[in-house]
């Protein structure tokens, strides 16, 4: 049978035991990480979330408590209270690794059994297993400073928000479907059979109407909710700090957010942002970088070849001129040794992903100049490349010819970055922030042969662009915002429409009838009747937050209980199969998809 805490309490957490407490009697709680038995003497690590704490055992112990010492396995929960004395032999890898604690009373409150592996940072354990036990793996030191990043940055927030006069308001989590993205998630009604909620995708068109109710600045830790495919930095539900404010334009909401990530990087990684952070316009950031997230934590621009290559008889790149779209290129600096012919080969299929057909290169060598399309061209225009792009000896050039620009400048662009890491030109503690702005206000969906919005259909055009709305909306320009952290979208806003005449003209570019936006958001056109305020706000991805500050790669890293690839849970196994019953209730039939 366990032992009981009773009359024990514990006084400090295990990495509290340090110094300043030498000769002093304290007690911890925790799990042992392991022991080690050396006869007359021995040793266990406790480890709870502040970090680990060494037990000490000896023949000056009492013997029942040095027995029960001796009983002791990994992940064992124990009580111990002792006295905090110096080590004999120090440990420099632990923050209090000079002192340890020698037990004179424990309590074994629980044993386990093995665990499926070992609980250590920097484990090599396949991420599946983890997942599937990860009320083990959260026992991690690195994953306990995880969460506590995250708990500091939703501190911070809610610190920073307050004090700019922000109220925290929930919104509702069953809502409208409103379809028009990224898929919902539907609950359905038993109380209403055959008709649904949705999860919300955002609280975007609820934060609109608090506006419109004098809230005047709301705030909220959102949780979100979209049906798409997964990525790395993409789970099906996750957080949002999210926020609206009345009587503003985009400079006042880039102003108050930026104020908002300087206060987090001071709180919590002790490091000064200085502002205003740097803004660039949409179009510039796909030309320079071929990303509406650029990083420019190093350089390898874009460079435009297509005036240059114009009429130079090479079908590749004429042929991409004469369907309207472009031909650059970028410079991998110094990268003649390590890029080979075979991962040049390899770096062509990766471009191949991003839809390009191909990836034209030029090496420079110690003695010659190897290149898979300059024998197609004149000497003049081969020169011409070369100064444009500053092509010196060392250096790598790739080129990628496309019909659409768009293909030419995302292809790059990814590559870019591909090679950035393929190269280590990107340094640990590099954190490089900017605002991208004046997006396009639509984008073309090929698949449904309509605009739809970049964004969303409640982004105000920039004043010169209302007119096009009915003329031309593929030029049209946005009042909208992203902030960059390191070639990530940390979060992203806009000026909101106020004005129902400018929101039935945005629906019908999209290729809404009158009926059918009113069927979808009469509730909030008839509130733009009573009168709107001019508003705007911004959302930060929350989980995206903590995982860049934390420099991991996934923010599966960073989420206690997170989603894989396939969108189920391997702890619980969700989602899963209900009963016969709850379908019944609810009139749902399943059929197998064919």
């Amino acid at each position: 049978m366990a032992d009981t805490m009773k009359g024990l309490s514990r006084t400090h957490y295990c990495g509290e035991i340090t110094n300043a407490l030498l000769g002093k009697e304290e007690t911890v709680c925790g799990w042992i990480a392991k022991q080690r038995d050396l006869g007359t003497l021995i040793f266990a690590d406790l480890r709870d979330r502040s970090g680990i704490v060494q037990l000490a055992f000896s023949d000056e112990t009492d013997r029942e408590v040095f027995q029960k010492a001796a009983t002791l396995r990994s992940e064992y929960v124990v009580c111990a209270k002792g006295i905090v004395r110096e080590r004999e032999s120090k440990n420099t890898e632990l923050a209090n690794g000079d002192v340890e604690l020698f037990v004179n009373e424990l309590r074994l409150l629980n044993k386990a059994e093995t665990p499926p592996f070992e609980i250590v940072d920097n484990t090599n354990v396949k991420e599946e297993l983890r997942l599937k036990y990860r009320y083990l793996d959260l026992r991690r030191s690195e994953m306990q400073r995880n969460l506590m990043m995250r708990h500091k940055i939703v501190k911070a927030a809610r610190e920073y928000y307050d004090s700019q006069n922000f109220m925290e308001i929930e919104t509702p989590v069953l809502v409208k479907s409103t379809p028009e993205g990224a898929r919902d998630y539907l609950v359905p009604s038993r109380v209403q059979n055959g008709k649904f909620y949705a999860l919300p995708q955002s609280p975007q068109l609820y934060k609109q109407l608090l506006m419109l109710s004098g809230c005047d600045r709301y705030m909220q830790i959102a949780k979100c909710f979209r049906d798409e495919d997964l990525r790395a930095d993409r789970q099906p539900e996750f957080s949002q700090i999210d926020l609206e404010m009345s009587f503003v334009d985009e400079n006042d909401v880039m102003s108050i957010n930026e104020g908002f990530i300087k206060y987090v990087f001071k709180n919590v990684l002790d490091i000064d942002i200085t502002l205003p952070l740097p803004r660039m316009p949409y179009d510039e950031a796909m030309r320079r970088y071929g990303s509406d997230k650029p990083d420019i934590r190093f350089e390898m621009e874009l460079v435009d070849l297509s005036e240059i290559v114009k009429d130079s008889g090479f079908g590749v790149f004429d042929g991409a001129l004469s369907a309207g779209g472009k031909v650059m290129a970028i410079n991998a600096k110094g990268a003649a040794e390590s890029l080979s012919r075979k991962e040049i080969d390899k770096l062509t299929d990766f471009v191949k992903t991003y839809k390009a057909k191909g990836l034209a290169f030029s090496k420079y060598g110690k003695d010659a100049i190897s290149s898979s399309f300059e024998k197609f061209l004149s000497e003049k225009t081969i020169n011409a490349i070369h100064t444009a792009a500053d092509f010196k000896e060392g250096d790598v050039l790739f080129v990628v010819a496309d019909g659409k620009a768009d293909i030419t400048m995302n292809a790059l662009g990814n590559l870019r970055c591909e090679l950035a890491r393929r190269l280590n030109l990107i340094k640990s503690g590099d954190y490089k922030l900017l605002w991208v702005t004046d997006f396009p206000l639509f984008e073309y969906d090929e698949e449904e042969d309509r605009f739809v919005a970049k964004h969303h259909p409640f982004t105000m055009p920039k004043e010169e662009s209302i007119e096009l709305l009915e003329t031309d909306p593929g030029k049209a320009y946005a009042k909208a915002y992203d902030i960059i952290l390191n070639g990530c979208e940390l979060g992203g806003g806009s000026c909101r429409i106020n004005d129902p005449e400018i929101q039935s003209k945005m629906f019908k570019a999209i290729g809404f009838t009158p009926d059918e936006a009113y069927a979808r958001f009469g509730f909030l056109m008839d509130a733009f009747k009573f009168g709107a305020p001019p508003h705007a706000g911004m959302a930060f991805g929350l989980d995206r937050l903590v995982m860049l500050l934390l420099e991991k790669e996934s923010i599966r890293e960073v989420i206690a209980f997170p989603k894989v690839q396939n969108a189920s849970e391997l702890m619980t196994m969700c989602p899963a199969e209900v009963d016969e019953k709850q379908l019944k209730e609810l009139g749902i039939e399943i059929e197998e998809n064919k």
